[in-house]
């Protein structure tokens, strides 16, 4: 009855429900995007994914790094019992992150008796160069629960800055001084010190133990019967119990903590990550939609000869690029909606900073000339309508941004800040090449010159 009450409250545990909780929220989150948004955050979702299933089942997972031939797949194999990892005394072997379960550890955590702990080697931090080391290095540890940092000397430079990126990370840590077997005690006794010192500020004193976990070969003299002895060489027992009974101690009081911590954090992580690419994604979607939407008035515009319906046909462009940019954002916006909220944007700019002046005063001049001037105002009138519904589109995609409303600004104040953030220049520069470019007005070619030096 006990233990059906303990395990009841740890699975109630506040703490525990919460990272839960934290980590679904953060997988409906993902779950809500775009299928291309998906596709890209496709290796969050399955860390997310795998979370999960570590914080619901009670998976400890046990980091270990090190410099190549301190002893991590022995130390693997030492606190397992048995040879799961294969020792190569040259050192350097492990390429990837392995796991190996703990079956022996006895260790179950309470309320969740499909718990288990899993030891995770890592590449040396020697072994694998460049960002790719750094990047799968800073996975695992952020996954981890518990980082043991295994070395068998003082800290060299390398060493020293990999435990402070970890220490940074801000998982419980220790820090493992293998292969004392090697040492003569008064170098053993230095070396300890040594490293205790460097620890300050970085692990606990008391989250440093010191093991043997592959030992050297000894003599052994084994005396016979008869009052004769003999001697052959055997290897001992490894020396990992100090460390084992650290991690099951550590296990005991925080483990349910640990892994409730770490999944909040991991989904904290990955939330923020996801928010910003989403963010940058639909930027550039939106950016994209702009600009081919602006050029596009700019040709219709541009190329219209009848008065009044080159303006109709413009104003009919910038309500279809608002909802294509709503669709960007999630938000439906049907026409109506988009011309209410482009009207609201180009009043609040007014009609002379967007350049519409030129545009309807082009528009004008058409309809005196009876079309014969849309070659004279082709350029002029295109770029300036093109200006408007680029200034549009910037102002409507912060609008949708902040989910359909302009936040604690007003239409106002934001098209002022994007009109005076905006390089008016160059962006009627882009334009008007645009315009040249789909109607073969050229400027720079010989042949093509025409009356207006188009």
């Amino acid at each position: 009855m006990e233990t059906q009450a303990t395990a009841d409250s740890s699975v109630n545990d506040p703490n525990y429900r919460e990272a839960i909780s934290t980590v679904e929220s953060t997988l409906a989150k993902l779950r809500g995007c775009s299928d291309a948004e998906k596709e890209k955050l496709q290796q969050e979702l399955s860390g997310l994914t795998e979370m999960y299933e570590k914080v619901t089942t009670g998976r400890v997972e046990i980091v270990i790094f090190g410099e190549i031939s301190t002893g991590k797949s022995a130390m693997i194999n030492a606190l397992i019992g048995k040879d799961i990892a294969s020792v190569d005394v040259r050192g350097g072997w492990t390429k990837e992150v392995w796991g190996a379960q703990w079956e022996g550890s006895g260790y179950r955590m309470p309320g969740l008796e499909s718990s288990e702990i899993v030891l995770l080697d890592t590449p040396g931090i020697n072994e694998v160069s460049g960002q790719d080391r750094a990047d799968l290095a800073e996975t695992t540890a952020r996954r981890a629960d518990l980082i043991l940092f295994v070395t068998d000397s003082d800290l060299n430079e390398t060493e020293y800055a990999a435990l402070v990126e970890l220490a940074a990370i801000q998982k419980p840590m220790i820090l493992v001084f293998n292969k004392i077997d090697l040492y003569e005690e008064d170098d053993l006794k230095k070396v300890t010190d040594l490293l205790k010192g460097r620890l300050e500020g970085l692990i606990p004193s008391h989250h440093f133990v010191r093991t043997a976990a592959d030992p050297r070969e000894i003599e052994y003299v084994i005396e016979q019967p008869d009052g004769s002895s003999t001697s052959e060489w055997r290897e001992p027992e490894p020396d990992v119990g100090e460390l084992k009974s650290l991690i099951l101690e550590t296990l005991e009081k925080e483990g349910l903590g640990l892994v409730a911590l770490n999944a909040a954090m991991f989904a904290a992580d990955k939330s923020d990550r996801i928010s910003a690419m989403r963010i940058a994604m639909r930027n550039d979607s939106a950016e994209r939609v702009i600009w081919a939407m602006a050029a596009t008035k700019a040709i219709v515009v541009a190329a219209n000869p009848l008065p009044f319906f080159d303006v109709v046909g413009g104003l009919t462009t910038d309500a279809i690029m608002l909802v294509t940019l709503s669709k960007v954002y999630g938000i439906d916006f049907n026409m109506s909606q988009a011309r209410g909220l482009s009207k609201s944007i180009a009043a609040a700019g007014g009609v002379y900073a967007l350049g519409e002046m030129t545009n309807y005063g082009a528009s004008l001049f058409k309809g005196m000339t009876l079309g014969l001037g849309t070659l004279l105002t082709m350029i002029p009138q295109g770029a300036a309508a093109g200006f408007t519904s680029y200034i549009i589109g910037q102002a409507a995609k912060r609008y949708f941004e902040q989910g359909g409303s302009w936040g604690d600004g007003s239409p106002k104040s934001i098209v002022s800040e994007i009109l005076d953030s905006t390089d008016r220049t160059s962006v009627l520069n882009h334009l008007k090449d645009d315009i040249r470019e789909k109607l073969n007005l050229n400027r720079h070619s010989e042949e093509k010159k025409g009356w207006f030096g188009w």
